[in-house]
């Protein structure tokens, strides 16, 4: 068959299926099967089929990878299973420990198989195939959602528009990593050079960049490469029990994997595989800060589970960071949100790991005085886990003439408070609270967060504008905005409409639960589940402000520590004036109901799990009238849960309650079993 045989759409599948397996030979296999110009050849014959016969165009055609422009920005989608981040190692110890706790765990004396592979420096990606076609390309995001980038990824010749199989599953997620190669890095920035263009830093740097181009044209001239490491999800088929096994799947389904990833037994595997890659890294055509070890069998990994967000199965091994010798010209001291002093030294700027350092935490006093660092010192400088920079030693050798000791303030250097230090830490704070200029941005950012005040439309970029206007000072301030109407509307991007919606907002957030409005004040060491245990335990405000530490202590989840924070908050007179003034605006609740017996509790012992998208009421909503019965709400479907409440878009957890036999609620059942029991 030729392209000057009689176009027909048999041909046209015939031609899209050649190419593609060029392609792919090309891309993925490093091994071209013809030369360029017979592919070249080959594809224009294509387009000009497909230009006149646009019907017969395959969703996988090579010549579809780049697309038109969206309308609009990228839209957010949410992950169908999270995309976890990885605790971290740095030494044999750290590699030690998790091996033991691997095996604890799963009550294991043997050794552990463990897949080993490069950990590469780009950005993690989500792609979703339906009965073996990409449908949808996502960014990690925070890892519960991301960014639909799906017609950037269609530019990346190793990510294949359709599997290379006859049988693929309904529906599959394949996890990756999106990089650019050192050389393509190189020539990148040499155009741009030539064009007298910004340069871009280091290749993630120019990878995340190139990703988040709205003109998908601009990706596709990018030497961006997908390299896959997992199946995230998938619907209608048995996924293979060996996560290595795994990575061979995807490999015959046309991804490209890493050639270096290697299945070992034992932690001493582990080890020799880091002493060889970590002696090999110079060489590699690409950019790597790690190496992931996963433990490798599927059925341990699902037994072993997560914790916060993070799995207990996978562990990220770093390299050593990269260091380098500058000078101290200064030491600045900043405060951040919960009224840490910080030392941060400024630098003679030094290029390490890829990017400019100006300046590089001392962490502490007590780092100060263990470094025996000075003012003018020459210090070498680390890239801790290749992200932070600090001083990690002093070069007495080179130390000069002149040199000046640090002294620590002894009063917050913003505010002018009186700082504290809490017996055992390190850490010396500044006691200002909301009045503290330092920390009222991100306290604020804080104040309106959902789990707090949830203030919609009352965003990062908005406070930072309220602020520097001196629009707000203190939390209270967000309630008088009503009298400074006028000059919100002078603000970037606020109009008549995000005025009123603003206002709106902030009004409905006068009637919130006393457990939130706790949760808001940012009291240090009070999350959400202690602003809870304060607020059943106290009932009122004023008996809470009263409290001392002795009665404190006496509330489930208060310790010491925590007890000692609260009453110094409270024991702070601006603190009580803006708790004053935010109640006196109209901030309300209604007194908590008394707290049942267990023989009220109906779900006292149930655990429950929520998910998936609900309309009459919030997940949180529902999760907090379902604990006010006793019941304890997970984050994941096990077989010990007793009932899964699925809203819509329920995902991977329906499927797995369903799979358990798991009870499962929709919206409205759960609606009426909470009215049946007085909830609502």
């Amino acid at each position: 068959m030729t392209d000057a045989q009689t176009p027909s759409l048999e041909y046209v599948k015939t031609l899209v299926s050649q190419l593609n397996d060029y392609s792919y030979s090309y891309h993925v296999k490093d091994d071209p099967k013809v030369p360029d110009s017979e592919y070249d050849r080959l594809y224009k014959a294509l387009q000009l089929i497909e230009l006149k016969n646009p019907q017969w165009i395959q969703p996988d055609s090579p010549t579809q990878r780049v697309g038109e422009k969206p309308d609009t920005g990228f839209a957010n989608v949410e992950h169908t299973v999270a995309m976890l981040s990885l605790d971290n190692a740095f030494d044999d110890d750290s590699m030690l420990e998790f091996n033991e706790r691997v095996k604890k765990l799963l009550n294991e004396s043997a050794d552990i198989e463990f897949c080993c592979e490069p950990k590469l420096d780009g950005l993690a990606i989500s792609l979703r195939y339906e009965d073996g076609v990409l449908v949808r390309g996502v960014t990690r995001g925070d890892g519960l959602s991301g960014e639909d980038i799906t017609s950037n990824i269609r530019t990346i010749h190793t990510v294949p528009l359709k599997l290379r199989t006859d049988t693929p599953p309904p529906v599959v997620e394949v996890r990756g990593e999106i990089y650019m190669p050192k050389e393509g890095f190189e020539v990148l920035n040499a155009l741009a050079k030539q064009k007298d263009e910004k340069l871009f830093v280091n290749p993630r740097n120019a990878a995340a960049g190139s990703l988040r181009q709205l003109d998908p044209k601009i990706t596709a001239s990018r030497p961006l490469v997908l390299c896959a490491y997992s199946i995230g999800f998938s619907e209608g088929w048995t996924q293979p029990q060996s996560h290595y096994d795994g990575l061979i799947q995807l490999g015959d389904w046309g991804f490209k994997i890493n050639d270096r990833m290697e299945r070992v037994t034992g932690i001493q595997g582990c080890l020799s595989y880091y002493e060889k890659l970590n002696q090999d890294r110079p060489a590699l055509t690409y950019d790597i800060d790690g190496i992931v070890y996963k433990v490798d069998s599927i059925a341990k990994q699902q037994e072993l589970g997560f914790i916060a967000r993070a799995p207990r199965w996978a562990i990220a091994r770093k390299f050593p960071a990269q260091e380098e010798i500058t000078q101290i010209k200064g030491i600045d001291f900043q405060v951040g949100r919960t009224g840490a002093i910080t030392p941060v030294a400024r630098l003679e700027p030094v290029f390490v790991g890829g990017v400019t350092v100006s300046n590089a935490t001392l962490h502490n006093k007590d780092e100060i005085a263990r470094l025996g660092v000075r003012v003018n010192d020459w210090v070498i400088i680390r890239r801790a886990g290749d992200v932070i920079p600090q001083v990690v030693q002093v070069v007495l050798e080179k130390r000069p003439e002149g040199t000046v000791s640090v002294e620590y303030p002894d009063s917050c250097p913003v505010c002018g408070s009186h700082t504290e230090q809490v017996e055992g830490e390190a850490v010396i704070r500044c006691a200002g609270g909301l009045v503290c200029n330092a920390q009222l941005k991100e306290s604020l950012k804080h104040f309106v967060s959902r789990k707090a005040m949830d203030i919609d439309g009352l965003g990062d970029k908005l406070i930072e504008q309220l602020v520097d206007n001196k629009l707000v000072q203190t939390p209270a301030d967000i309630y008088k905005l009503h009298e400074k109407e006028a000059r919100l509307l002078d603000l970037e991007r606020m109009g008549d409409k995000s005025v009123d919606k603003l206002l709106t907002s902030i009004d409905a957030s006068k009637n919130t639960l006393f457990n939130r409005f706790i949760y808001a004040l940012g009291i240090r060491e009070v999350g959400e589940a202690t602003a809870k245990a304060l607020t059943k335990h106290y009932k009122a405000l004023d008996a809470l402000i009263q409290a001392d530490q002795e009665s404190l202590i006496q509330v489930s989840d208060v310790g010491p520590i925590v007890a000692q924070h609260v009453q110094r908050f409270f024991e702070q007179e601006q603190n009580i004036v803006v708790i004053n003034e935010l109640i006196e605006l109209g901030i309300q609740w209604d007194a908590p109901a008394e707290a049942a017996g267990e023989s009220e509790q109906p779900l006292l012992g149930k655990t429950y799990v929520v998910t998936g998208t609900l309309n009459e009421f919030t997940r949180e909503e529902i999760k907090e009238k379902l604990q006010q019965l006793g019941a304890k709400v997970s984050g994941s479907v096990s077989g010990k849960t007793d009932c899964l409440v699925a809203g819509e878009k329920a995902g991977s957890k329906l499927a797995k309650a369903q799979s358990l036999n798991v009870p499962v609620l929709d919206e409205q059942g759960i609606i009426a079993f909470l009215k049946e029991q007085g909830a609502i």
